[in-house]
């Protein structure tokens, strides 16, 4: 066998369908678009959600909800990661430098310290937030908090 009598398998190539040809092809006239109306006519496209003139769905459900122009969104980080940050890079200070370094925190974050898991070395932690739980762990072990 070589390159020269390679073909695709039999009955997985189909010839196009020539449309628009004249009325001897079987194809020519309304060229298989039927007659008449927009899908007939040359760039015809369908509105996203359009029903066909009924009211579509996104017009008969009534509008929820409101977006609070206030809200001031963190990225959480728990005790328990700074624990493990702190044992694996034998840490004293965290501040976001660090989680950025760590991966855990993008460019733009807010951080918040959250109080799941638990502290067993004491550390200086800098973020903008910090849950009461997780200041009175940190304190507990005669650690600080620095508030950005």
């Amino acid at each position: 066998m070589d390159l020269s009598n390679l073909k695709p398998a039999k009955g997985s190539v189909k010839k196009s369908k020539r449309v628009g040809r004249g009325q001897g092809s079987g194809k020519g006239g309304t060229s298989t678009r039927g007659h008449k109306g927009a899908k007939q006519r040359s760039g015809y496209k369908k509105k996203i959600g359009f029903e066909g003139g009924q009211m579509p769905l996104q017009r008969r459900l009534p509008k929820g909800g409101f977006k609070n122009i206030s809200r001031v969104e963190y990225k959480a980080v728990n005790l328990s990661t700074l624990q493990s940050l702190a044992d694996a890079g034998n840490l004293e200070k965290i501040d976001i430098e660090t989680l950025r370094a760590a991966g855990l925190v993008s460019k733009n974050d807010l951080v918040k310290i959250l109080g799941k898991g638990t502290l067993e070395r004491k550390l200086e932690v800098h973020a903008h937030s910090f849950s009461k739980s997780a200041v009175e762990a940190i304190e507990a072990q005669k650690g600080t908090v620095v508030k950005l």
